[in-house]
């Protein structure tokens, strides 16, 4: 355990992200799985709506620094082609 105030204060301050970073992507793999979903069951209204609540919440998290803009580009990308080809 540090000795150090200022580390002890950074130690909390990192679980605090590290939670946030975890739910955060936790809810990014359940958008893209219900994308999935949706393009399972032909279901393109619903491939849709579900495509644009995963694009908006991957923007968000690269603007909050939880992935990188390269990784969240990657997914939209690959689950907007799978939303087209149906």
């Amino acid at each position: 355990m540090a000795n150090i105030k200022s580390q002890k204060k950074r130690i909390l301050t990192n679980e605090k992200a590290r939670q946030r970073n975890m739910a955060v992507k936790s809810e990014l793999k359940t958008l893209i799985r219900s994308v999935n979903a949706a393009i399972e069951a032909s279901d393109k209204d619903a491939a849709n709506s579900a495509l644009l609540r995963a694009t908006k919440k991957l923007d968000k998290a690269v603007s909050k620094g939880v992935i990188h803009k390269n990784q969240a580009a990657n997914r939209k990308s690959a689950i907007a082609k799978k939303v087209s080809a149906l």
